[in-house]
């Protein structure tokens, strides 16, 4: 029987080869879309899966107010915390602390018993981690063991690449590395484990720890500072809860907390607060600052999980009006079959089987159009995807039940309307299009073309968004800026360093095409929350408020070309700038209480976290450190010519290859054994909307093959419209039709539902952007131009699309019309 059915069904495919094609061209590229959002939704939320126990692992987030107002909120926390709810809370069964040193300094890692020459890298990818977390989360370990591998001071765990790199094929347990950074730091540590490549999917990646019992080996003061103190708040803290803990009632333990080991917090008028955060919903749910990484946005996969279900039903709704439609021309087989004997159960199973087959076929296209285009998508989405991964049982799962569903839902409306015709009435030729069967096609035309005005209204109002942030006035110039960061390997003392800076300065100075050259203890678009509460001096402290502060030397206004308002800029001519002088920018004059900038020159300001008393001697414009997407922040800057961590460079860009090579040649002069790397500071900056650019140009993407997909079902719906009125043409053009008569009679009934369409969407559209542009702190209004745009560009896809079916049709002869059957 099943041989019976397939046979048939595959018989009627080649019997209406145009609406096959149709159907699994329109099926493939529908599945094609959805399977490939599937695979980028999937990526992005298996985000800490691999971790065994992650169901129970929480990082504890710190937010931070002074005065009421929000100082900072932060993924790094406080080191005494850990052991503070581990001591503090039953449903604690462990923590784990995190020093991203690798992420605020620059770490320089050497093999030196390799030969011929030892092997250094510069590490960014490098934690301090206690002894707790590679059991806490469960890495694999090739070599070591877990519990014992970071219990000592000078213990180091690599990754399986980083062995290789350092030690070749040689088992590097037992041997030795040097660790040097720009803060002096110089030790030898020796690798007790070798942890296996870290997944793609986490959002701490690694590729070196230290034990954190490194940072306190010598006394009680480090002991102080980073294990059990509540001062310095730059430790990322993990907690482990006893399975069926309730983290809400937990959270609502550690206010106490808080007021205990911080009894000072109500005399500074501070307040901490700490939440816990799911491990699992860090990656897309958490940005906050000092994250290890940028993470993903839950908004940005949700909209695209919707964008893959609208053109999957798009396809299916082809599908759907298609075989509906020409269900007239089966109705005598149908008769015929019911006259022999056939019951409507049998053309029921005819029917699903030939929607079966279709969508089988659409599989396998749509897995060939996935293996072609995957190299693409990768470059859109930013995943490293192979066509391994289209072999993953998930996702051949997924390929199964979208087969299954599609089969079933595409298929069993068509086979009821069909099964359901009686044998007397279509065998006589007086069956005709039920009004409900023409109602429920044109209700599907419309649902398909308010999912592509929506697609593309919503893909303008992405990119409108994007381009406004990425085009606006930063308040400084980061444009033909190159960054270096600060050498990793530190000449032996201070005195020594500055020196070292001095010569790196001197050199660059040489060279025509460097025009200047600033450092900085950060730069605009890095993510550090660097602030504190600032006040007038002698005011009471219910006047601090809080500000961002970064460092600048003598020439950073100058390289950044920032305008000073009023006062003067930093100056080697005054020796005490460095001790005595801040500038701050316009908003940190207006929150200080000064009227006008020229009011704030010469006054002494307060900040009691640095017990420093400065003297404000400029004020200048307002910028943006971070990006677009957060409010704009009050800045103070003090002078310091050789504590910055970045060495900023204006240069001419005419020459720059050369320029790169003579920057290189004079770092190597100046910081011997320090590899030498760079960026430049606008393509830094701009990472920060790289969620936005992935979502833009994948909005932009689907949205053009949601409509293509539309299109075909229209277009197959527009040639068979014109089939089935070929003899009312023929009589109208006897009586004197013309061909753009016969044009806009064919055609309107469909531009009348793509309006509609595009009436019902816009508001839909207005709605569901504005709510997503409410996350930014500046952002465009959305104009009624981009749904004139959208509509206008549906309507003219529309129209081309059912002009050649319909002009086909119009320029028939009459004699032929008439005598069509």
């Amino acid at each position: 029987m099943i041989r019976n059915l397939l046979t048939t069904a595959w018989r009627s495919l080649l019997k209406n080869k145009f609406f096959s094609s149709l159907n699994i061209i329109g099926l493939a590229v529908g599945m094609a879309v959805f399977l490939l959002i599937a695979q980028y939704v999937h990526f992005e939320r298996s985000y800490e899966n691999f971790i065994p126990n992650a169901q129970n692992i929480y990082r504890v987030k710190l937010e931070t107010y002074l005065n009421n107002q929000l100082v900072m909120s932060s993924a790094e926390n406080y080191p005494g915390v850990g052991p503070a709810l581990k001591n503090e809370l039953p449903e604690v069964t462990g923590f784990a602390r995190l020093y991203n040193m690798g992420y605020k300094n620059n770490i320089i890692i050497t093999n030196e018993d390799a030969k011929p020459d030892p092997i250094a890298f510069k590490h960014r990818r490098f934690l301090y981690a206690d002894s707790s977390f590679l059991l806490m989360m469960g890495y694999t370990m090739v070599a070591g063991d877990p519990k014992t591998a970071l219990a000592h001071p000078f213990n180091a765990v690599i990754s399986e690449k980083y062995a290789r790199m350092y030690f070749g094929n040689e088992d590097p347990i037992g041997k030795s590395l040097r660790l040097q950074d720009d803060d002096f730091v110089n030790e030898l540590v020796k690798v007790t484990g070798v942890v296996k490549d870290i997944p793609a999917n986490t959002h701490l990646k690694f590729d070196v720890l230290f034990s954190y019992k490194s940072l306190f080996p010598r006394g009680d003061w480090a002991i102080a500072r980073y294990d059990h103190g509540w001062k310095r708040k730059d430790m990322y803290t993990f907690i482990t809860l006893r399975p069926g803990a309730d983290p809400k009632i937990l959270e609502a333990k550690l206010p106490s907390i808080v007021t205990k080991y911080k009894p000072e917090n109500k005399q500074q008028n501070q307040n901490d607060i700490l939440t816990l955060q799911p491990l699992k919903s860090i990656h897309l749910t958490s940005s906050l600052a000092e994250e290890p990484e940028s993470n993903g946005d839950e908004r940005i996969v949700n909209f695209l999980s919707l964008i893959g279900m609208f053109v999957l039903i798009i396809a299916w709704i082809n599908y759907v009006n298609l075989s509906t439609a020409k269900a007239m021309e089966r109705a005598k087989e149908v008769g015929v079959r019911k006259v022999m004997g056939a019951f409507k159960s049998q053309l029921i199973r005819q029917f699903i089987t030939e929607s079966g087959l279709i969508n089988l076929l659409s599989v396998l296209i749509a897995i060939s159009l996935i293996a072609l285009v995957l190299p693409y998508f990768n470059s859109l989405s930013g995943l490293s995807l192979n066509v391994t991964y289209l072999f993953q049982n998930w996702f051949l799962g997924l390929i199964a039940a979208l087969w299954l569903i599609g089969t079933l839902l595409s298929g069993f409306y068509p086979a009821i309307v069909l099964s359901s015709f009686k044998p007397v009435v279509v065998l006589k030729g007086k069956l005709k299009n039920s009004v409900s069967g023409i109602f429920l096609r044109k209700t599907l035309v419309v649902f398909q073309f308010m999912a592509s005005v929506a697609l593309i209204a919503g893909t303008f109002i992405v990119y409108d968004q994007l381009n406004f942030m990425m085009n606006q006035d930063l308040g400084m110039n980061i444009d033909q800026v190159l960054v270096v960061d600060r050498p990793g390997i530190a000449p032996k003392d201070r005195k020594a360093f500055n020196s070292a800076i001095d010569v790196f300065r001197d050199e660059l100075r040489r060279d025509p095409n460097i025009q200047g050259v600033a450092a900085s203890v950060t730069i605009p678009g890095k993510q550090r929350e660097f602030k504190a509460g600032v006040k007038k001096y002698g005011t009471s402290d219910d006047q601090i408020v809080t500000v961002r502060f970064n460092s600048m030397d003598f020439d950073f206004m100058d390289v950044f070309r920032m305008k000073l308002i009023a006062g003067r800029a930093f100056s080697e001519q005054f020796v005490k700038d460095q001790d005595t002088s801040v500038i701050v920018t316009e908003s940190t004059a207006r929150l200080l209480g000064f009227t006008k900038p020229e009011d704030a020159i010469g006054q002494t300001i307060a900040i009691p976290n640095f017990q420093w008393n400065p003297i404000v001697v400029g004020v200048v414009n307002d910028y943006h450190q971070v990006s677009f997407k957060k409010p704009l922040d009050p800045v103070i800057f003090y002078c310091s010519k050789y504590g910055g961590e970045y060495y900023s460079l204006r240069i001419n860009t005419s020459s720059l290859n050369h320029t790169i090579d003579y920057v290189k040649q004079s770092w190597e002069k100046a910081f011997p054994g320090n590899p030498f790397d760079f960026f430049f500071m606008d393509d830094y900056f701009n990472k920060q909307y790289e969620n936005e650019r992935k979502f833009g140009g994948l909005f932009l993407t689907f949205a053009a093959l949601a409509v293509v997909v539309g299109c075909l079902g229209l277009f197959g719906l527009s040639a068979y419209t014109a089939t089935q009125r070929t003899k009312e043409i023929g009589i109208r053009k006897a009586l004197g039709s013309s061909e753009r008569g016969i044009f806009f009679l064919l055609s309107q009934e469909y531009l009348k539902l793509v309006g509609l369409s595009i009436f019902l969407a816009t508001p839909l559209v207005w709605w569901v952007m504005r709510n997503w542009m409410q996350n930014f702190a500046y952002r465009v209004s959305i104009s009624v131009s981009v749904f004139l745009i959208a509509g206008i560009m549906v309507l003219f896809v529309a129209l081309v699309t059912i002009s050649y079916q319909t002009l086909r049709a119009a320029r028939i002869k009459p004699v032929d019309s008439l005598r069509y059957e």
